[in-house]
């Protein structure tokens, strides 16, 4: 596992890779040429992932993302030390917190 500031990545075995990746949503590449896991409300900084590959958002409501790397990659961030990622698949798993009422995503 490998966790940057708020963004958890796991590391996917083949068999887990679910079988609707095929119907899953491709996330763009911001402009310069990154894939975001998560964007800095506060600071405009971003968690994101240089190198070839794919980043997919599951169907349904959860938004969950998936991540393929077939060459490996590299996880950057403005204020992270950058963490070399091998080749394969991960689930992005973004940092929660419950607040009264509710539970969202960790703000940045």
């Amino acid at each position: 596992m490998y966790r940057q500031g708020d963004v958890l990545i796991v590391p996917l075995a083949p068999e887990e890779v679910p079988p609707q990746t095929r119907d899953a949503h491709e996330e763009p590449r911001d402009g310069r040429g990154r894939m975001v896991l998560a964007l800095g409300e506060v600071t405009g900084h971003a968690h994101a992932v240089v190198g070839p590959g794919r980043l997919l958002r599951e169907p349904g409501g959860s938004g969950a993302m998936l991540l393929e790397l077939p060459g490996g990659g590299r996880l950057v961030h403005e204020e992270h030390a950058a963490i070399t990622l091998p080749k394969g698949w991960y689930r992005v798993i973004r940092q929660r917190e419950y607040v009264p009422g509710a539970v969202r995503l960790v703000a940045d």
